[in-house]
């Protein structure tokens, strides 16, 4: 870690954590046990994150698509989101961490839905990094919920459709604020972005390396920082240091 510049760590990075049920299947497991592991890794990531001074972390645990697995895994990613945040909530109250969810928790099953709003409850007032889960996720679902909530301010006569600004747009998104990702990190090689946080990576940098998400680790982590660090990022203007 000596080699990265510890003033240019990205204030929000965000992973597409893939790969869980390939590096079962590799090694002769159940999916299920792919996503143990995942979450092992999930762990390491959040503490590396919070030692680096990582403002906000957020991971794409579970699409709006994911509903069409087959019904058995669903359930044990379920059942893993409502234990692993309860066996986790000593981690995320010792580091300081403080946890909110982008997507529609509201659709989940019973159980899992308590233990996400117990956990809000419990780290609502924790002022460290913010851990932003990503589940029951759709990007173009954010965007859609987006739009039909300023529809309705505009039909109330709250707000004025000239004044329907990108900012405006921003803040009724499940990310609003927070700040934009600077750093996606996909795991397993995979070169898409799923459907996620369409409207919030328009300027992120994206760093994919083929490791499955389980064997991602604080020095994948490092590597990821270190290809940012080493970037030069332009927003559509002219670089200062090339001219062009």
């Amino acid at each position: 870690m000596s080699l990265l510049d510890r003033a240019r760590i990205p204030h929000h990075i965000s992973c597409i954590m893939d790969g869980n049920g390939r590096w079962a299947t590799s090694r002769g497991l159940s999916r299920g046990e792919g996503h143990k592991a995942g979450i092992v890794s999930l762990r390491e990531i959040i503490t590396a994150c919070v030692r680096l001074g990582v403002d906000v972390l957020s991971a794409y645990a579970f699409s709006t698509e994911n509903w069409s697995r087959p019904q058995a895994e669903v359930n044990l990613l379920m059942h893993l989101f409502a234990k692993t945040f309860i066996e986790e909530l000593p981690l995320l109250h010792r580091e300081n961490v403080r946890v909110v969810f982008l997507g529609d928790i509201e659709a989940l099953p019973d159980e899992t839905r308590r233990v996400f709003e117990y956990g809000l409850e419990q780290t609502r007032d924790h002022t460290g990094m913010v851990l932003a889960l990503a589940v029951n996720y759709g990007g173009r679902a954010e965007i859609t919920r987006a739009a039909r909530l300023i529809a309705q301010r505009v039909q109330a006569g709250t707000l004025d459709p000239e004044d329907i600004t990108q900012d405006v747009v921003a803040d009724h998104l499940y990310t609003a604020g927070l700040p934009d990702p600077e750093l996606v990190i996909r795991t397993s090689g995979e070169l898409r972005l799923s459907n996620y946080l369409l409207w919030q990576v328009a300027y992120a940098e994206f760093y994919v390396t083929d490791t499955y998400w389980p064997d991602f680790d604080r020095w994948g982590l490092v590597d990821a920082i270190l290809s940012f660090q080493h970037r030069d990022r332009r927003f559509g203007g002219l670089s200062a240091a090339k001219g062009r």
